[in-house]
């Protein structure tokens, strides 16, 4: 079976059946304070990686920025084009990996890469594929804002922090490490592409 074949099908079928808790059609704190903060990154262009139905792809476009948003599930992005639509926003989604995010002809240059829940399903041995590709798109000074599951070493599934910090440490400088709400001990972690 290929990699990512379960996750896949996984995905697929829980859009289908509207089963997508994580879905909540509001953009988090975290982003909004990156956003409209008192500290705001001014807009550019901001990658969406693993963007679902597109809640926050949407909301950076409303609030002046270029976004790609880029998912692997057909289904998500269909929900997202329309929604996009409906709000008067240009937002282009791409369907794609997040682990061969050159191949998808996404163009360079973002300011911002938003990943809120994708990179802690890359299986650990698509990590540094998926990093390379964030790094290749991201312009110098460029921040990444991930959220992600922690896990301890054998503990339930996530990723440890260090393995965030060991995957990225090639082009990103880790910033900011702040905990997430919600289950499995999630965290938000700030990095800015050298």
């Amino acid at each position: 079976m290929p990699p990512g074949t379960v996750q896949r099908a996984f995905f697929w079928l829980a859009y289908r059946l509207h089963r997508t808790p994580w879905d909540t059609g509001i953009s988090p704190p975290e982003l909004v304070e990156r956003v409209e903060g008192t500290a705001a990154l001014p807009p550019g262009r901001a990658l969406d990686i693993g963007c679902g139905t597109g809640t926050n792809a949407i909301y950076l476009a409303r609030h002046g920025w270029e976004v790609v948003g880029v998912d692997f599930t057909g289904r998500a992005l269909a929900i997202a084009r329309r929604k996009a639509t409906a709000a008067g926003v240009p937002v282009r989604f791409v369907q794609g990996d997040a682990t061969r995010l050159g191949t998808l002809g996404l163009g360079g240059g973002f300011d911002l890469l938003l990943d809120i829940g994708c990179f802690h399903g890359v299986p650990a041995e698509r990590r540094a594929a998926y990093a390379a590709g964030v790094a290749a798109l991201a312009r110098p000074g460029a921040t990444l804002l991930l959220f992600c599951f922690r896990a301890a070493d054998g503990g339930p599934p996530g990723v440890p922090d260090h393995e965030v910090q060991r995957v990225l440490a090639g082009d990103f400088d880790l910033v900011q490490v702040l905990p997430g709400e919600g289950p499995r001990d999630p965290a938000w972690y700030a990095l800015h592409r050298r």
